[in-house]
């Protein structure tokens, strides 16, 4: 299996969430292909909505950056994790600047689906994923109810199912194995 992992911590190496993926990745990479993308180290710029990845050079984000080898990870993968700390309550500035970026692997044209809609899908095949995430102390059941919600939004649009989301003081490593690898 082909995982690819999204880091977006912004901390140092050493901070617990760091460690708990460094650890996950070791495990993974027992059985299988691992990537993992440090997203703080890399060089990436937010979106700018320029729809040059639609129409100039469909398939192709007209920003020169490291995302581009994210997004070919991306949908040559079998799965693939978005790993955040929690921060004001959603995921990391990193982690949602290439989220909102993965728009480059889907088509502009649209669809109805769910009666709803939907971009098309610009390739055949898209990764199913999940969320690890770590809680801040004051993170409540509204805060993982939006971030729950957005990526479900995320796997409609991206023609794909958000699997879990696991939360790094809840649940071992080898529970997100288990359930990557059974998927």
């Amino acid at each position: 299996m082909n995982i690819v992992i999204l880091n977006g911590d912004l901390k140092h190496e050493k901070s617990n969430f760091s460690k708990y993926l460094e650890e996950l990745t070791k495990e993974f990479q027992l059985n299988h292909r691992v990537q993992v993308f440090p997203l703080k180290e890399m060089n990436l710029h937010y979106c700018t909505g320029c729809w040059s990845c639609w129409w100039k050079t469909p398939g192709r984000c007209a920003i020169n950056d490291d995302a581009e080898e994210i997004f070919k990870s991306i949908i040559n993968a079998d799965f693939f994790i978005f790993a955040s700390p929690l921060i004001a309550g959603f995921t990391s500035s990193e982690l949602k600047k290439i989220t909102d970026r993965l728009i480059v692997l889907l088509h502009p044209y649209i669809e109805i689906r769910n009666e709803e809609f939907h971009h098309r899908k610009r390739y055949e095949n898209y990764p199913d994923f999940g969320l690890v995430l770590e809680k801040e102390t004051d993170t409540d059941k509204e805060d993982l109810e939006i971030v729950s919600d957005i990526y479900d939004r995320f796997a409609i649009n991206f023609h794909c199912k958000k699997k879990f989301i696991k939360y790094i003081d809840h649940h071992k490593i080898e529970d997100i194995v288990y359930e990557t690898c059974n998927i």
